[in-house]
């Protein structure tokens, strides 16, 4: 595979060169807003930046917006659940990738360092487009973004002058095979002069997923289904699955809302408020349910998470020329995160409750001043954060209820970040630029335990303060009118939150984390060199970017002791006592290929090709660093009429060998076959056809020969062959 993919890669360039000069530009976004703190033309960056349209999201027909990173090609994305999706940038995830919404972080004290599913309480139809920045962004946007950022943009509420009538809108409904999903969204725009409101509803219905029935040519049948647990007249029964293929219990439902407003005053002023709420039905933990047990099958017979639900709240305020010649935009936000955990052993009737409140309170002023040859964004942020960690145990037979041990403190848990940003953007002249930025802030951090029953610490108190810090330069050049050299230096830095230092956690069957109060942050130095070629006639275009990161200070998950034993017994099991240190160094490369040709005037090739590489650095030993997915990409031909949209494409994964497994467990090798996962590539189709003035029929087939297969470090089965269908409608 790595063959075929570098011949192609070789070959790209003789393509594109060969083409009839045209002056067609294959992809233009530069004018799509990523975020306030960049350039509008983000191509004068030194860093790497990929940007997903809104046209794309809407001719994809993504079930979600794990599917809308996944299946771009631009970054690796795991599953533990079929509600789930955990980004994974440059071997970093989770708590160390930044999630922002509308600029406004998603992450908060309680995300971990493991697999996430937070990113799909955005609902995908209302995205206006997903930023992806690569490699430390810390600079820009604060802690978290060691690996790189995903800024999800919105879909705005537009003025008349920005529509063609009073009222607009659409509507979208969509069949797909693979789990019977049934979803319709609706969105309405209201529009006067100085006044607008986008409105937009959705609902989500997805059943159990099945996976292919057809053999990976790389590897065995893996995964399959042959038995669940169902609870009978209150009692626990090892059952027979009807079709193997059909992964039992991994179905879920999801609800989604958001409301915009937005008014200009005569004096310049824009107000804008925007309301956003996701909840969902409970979501089954597919992979603890398919935990082997020697004595009753299946070792759980209940494990799911409670509703997902995300509250959203900004108020933001816009003027241009508002402070000392700047361009100002002011944001107040509130957010609710609310999530649960439930599980219960088979034949233990005592259901488990564990429930986590989340408030986040933040405020920020982001100023924009242009000279005649450079630009300088510069503000501050501030965010507060709380958190109510409870838990209790019932019994799903007779109601007795009983104490059970938090997650985290059972007291009162807070965080609070403030820093300062600035960031220089300088043309030197018409074919070099080059940008500086830095930032400083510092962290707060507090918790504590008001009742050790269960698990006695040697402390009922954990506080920390950290000064945080990082920077930023680089710079581009045009050699020529065809060739683009880069080359960035960066820092990044991730503050440990509540759930680095005070959790006590079973993130393994039989291996237990337990709180370490003397973690650091963990620190990040990257440099980035990139080129980009093109043709005269823009009709191909070439980029690379290779990085090299150095990662001081880590944050990894190593054996440690407990009261100076390194066995305990938790949650009536031995449990070997695992936390959370600073392990040293570690250093991660890569590299990063896209190539787009525009074959015909509506016929475009794409291919892209990413590799990582990652190792913990501990005494002059290597060993690996866990995260790091084997390579991956995207090769495909994108068809585009007014009438007609097609494309076919492959997504495909290199092999993740056994001996590059990390073992700290993350990578979840119990979830794996025992050699390790193999490599696979998807074939797929999908079409878009016009019929009517604003209306669309669309369909697909994705993995069309049915590969059964899973993806690194996730713990369910890809989708088998999915066949959907659905229409749109506008207005």
């Amino acid at each position: 595979m790595k063959k075929y993919i570098f011949y192609i890669t070789v070959a790209l360039p003789i393509l594109g060169w060969a083409q009839t000069p045209k002056d067609t530009i294959i992809t233009e976004l530069n004018e799509v807003v990523v975020s306030t703190k960049v350039p509008k033309n983000y191509e004068k960056l030194p860093n790497q930046v990929e940007v997903i349209t809104a046209k794309q999201i809407d001719f994809q027909n993504f079930q979600s917006t794990a599917e809308v990173l996944s299946d771009s090609g631009s970054l690796f994305v795991q599953k533990s659940q079929q509600g789930a999706g955990s980004p994974a940038i440059r071997g970093f995830e989770a708590s160390r990738v930044l999630l922002l919404v509308d600029g406004v972080r998603m992450n908060n004290l309680i995300f971990r360092a493991g697999h996430l599913q937070n990113i799909v309480t955005v609902d995908e139809s209302i995205l206006d487009n997903v930023g992806i920045f690569y490699g430390p962004s810390s600079t820009l946007f604060g802690s978290d973004a060691l690996g790189g950022t995903v800024a999800m943009t919105t879909k705005r509420a537009k003025f008349l002058s920005e529509v063609k009538n009073k009222f607009t809108g659409g509507v979208a409904t969509r069949y797909s095979s693979s789990n019977e999903e049934k979803s319709v969204s609706f969105n309405l725009n209201f529009a006067t002069s100085n006044f607008a409101s986008f409105t937009s509803l959705a609902y989500n219905d997805f059943g159990d997923l099945k996976m292919g029935k057809r053999k990976n040519h790389n590897g065995d049948f893996f995964g399959e289904r042959p038995f669940y647990v169902s609870t009978i007249s209150g009692v626990d029964q090892l059952m027979v699955n009807d079709d193997k293929y059909v992964q039992k219990n991994s179905g879920y439902k999801q609800y989604n809302f958001m409301q915009k407003l937005a008014y200009k005053t005569n004096s310049g002023f824009e107000h804008g408020l925007n309301l956003q709420f996701s909840t969902s039905s409970n979501v089954p933990r597919y992979d603890r349910l398919t935990d082997p047990s020697s004595s009753t099958g299946l070792r759980n017979a209940e494990w799911y998470y409670g509703p997902q639900q995300r509250v959203l709240a900004i108020y933001s305020l816009t003027k241009n020329n508002a402070f000392l010649g700047s361009n100002m935009k002011a944001n107040f936000a509130y957010q609710n995160a609310q999530e649960s955990r439930h599980n219960r052993r088979f034949g233990n009737y005592n259901l488990q409750h564990r429930e986590e409140n989340v408030n986040m309170y933040s405020a920020s002023l982001d100023l924009t001043k242009k000279f005649s040859k450079s630009e300088l964004f510069y503000g501050f942020e501030s965010y507060f954060e709380t958190l109510k960690s409870s838990a209790y145990a019932k019994n799903v037979n007779t109601g007795v209820q009983t104490n059970l041990d938090t997650r985290y403190p059972n007291g009162d848990n807070n965080m609070m970040r403030n820093d300062f940003y600035v960031s220089y953007n300088h043309t030197i002249s018409k074919n070099t630029f080059w940008n500086a930025g830095g930032r400083v802030g510092y962290t707060t951090l507090k918790s504590t335990i008001a009742d050790d029953t269960f698990f006695p610490l040697p402390f009922n108190s954990i506080s920390q303060g950290n000064l945080t810090y990082s920077g930023a330069l680089g710079i581009v050049h045009n050699a020529s009118n065809n060739v683009m050299l880069k080359a960035n230096l960066s820092s990044g830095f991730r503050a440990p939150n509540i759930d680095d230092l005070a959790k006590v956690f079973e993130s393994v069957p039989g291996t237990l984390i337990v709180p370490n109060e003397d973690l650091k942050p963990e620190k990040t130095v990257t440099a980035d060199l990139g080129f980009v070629i093109k043709s005269d006639s823009k009709r191909f275009k070439l980029e690379n970017t290779y990085f090299y990161t150095r990662l001081y200070d880590a944050i990894v998950t190593a054996p440690s002791t407990y009261n100076g034993l390194n066995t305990i017994i938790y949650d009536g099991s031995p449990s070997a006592v695992f936390a959370n240190q600073n392990k040293g160094k570690a250093f991660i490369t890569g590299l990063s290929t896209n190539v787009t040709i525009a074959v015909l005037d509506n016929l475009h090739f794409n291919a892209g090709f990413n590799y990582t590489l990652g190792r913990v650095v501990e005494n002059g030993n290597q060993s690996p660093l866990d995260h790091i997915s084997p390579y991956f990409g995207k090769i495909g031909f994108l068809y585009n009429q007014k009438s007609v949209n097609l494309e076919a494409y492959m997504l495909y994964n290199g092999k993740k060998a056994l001996s590059d497994y990390s073992s700290s467990g993350e990578d979840n090798l119990a979830y794996a076959p025992a050699t390790g996962m193999p490599a696979w590539e998807t074939y797929n189709f999908k079409a878009g056809f016009t019929l009517i003035e604003g209306g669309t029929l669309f369909a697909g087939v994705e993995n069309i020969l049915d590969m059964q297969y899973r993806t690194f470090s996730s713990g369910i089965n890809a989708p088998g062959r999915n066949i959907y269908a659905g229409l749109k409608y506008t207005f």
